[in-house]
């Protein structure tokens, strides 16, 4: 049974607190429960396994059913700018976030998270943000779900 949550959070303490059985989480929003043992992570969602947790089995090696063998779910950050932003500005700003994000300090912090930078050009991202929303665009349908 889907029971949602007003985010990671109150999502967590009802596993904690023993009101769900498992959910689906981050591994940045869930890392410091997971580190302290008070959550074990069963597998991650994505279609390969994360060098932060590399015991950890995706959902495909866990033994999903047949239906479930090309699950990919990450979750994932960008930055968006303005319609009509200037090409050397986003060039710019590219460049800025992939050298910070490449620094020793962002890697560090990250770890910390069990979460992994992936810089990419504003080009290849627009891309990913076209195929994510193409891809979640059939999940909605296949749902049935729809805003209120």
């Amino acid at each position: 049974m889907h029971i949602p949550y007003a985010g990671a959070a109150p999502a967590q303490l009802a596993l904690l607190g023993g009101e769900v059985d498992f959910n689906f989480d981050n591994l940045a929003a869930a890392s410091a429960n997971i580190k302290a043992g008070k959550l074990k992570a069963l597998a991650v969602t994505t279609a390969l396994r994360t060098p932060a947790m590399p015991d950890l089995p995706t959902v495909a090696e866990a033994g999903a059913a047949a239906g479930l063998k090309a699950f990919d779910i990450s979750t994932w950050f960008g930055l968006f700018g303005p319609a009509g932003l200037p090409g050397d500005t986003t060039a710019r700003l590219n460049k800025a976030f992939v050298e910070a994000l490449g620094s020793a300090e962002v890697k560090a912090r990250f770890a910390t998270l069990l979460a992994e930078a992936a810089p990419t050009s504003p080009a290849q991202f627009g891309s990913f943000v076209a195929a994510e929303l193409a891809k979640y665009e059939k999940v909605v349908k296949a749902s049935g779900a729809r805003a209120d």
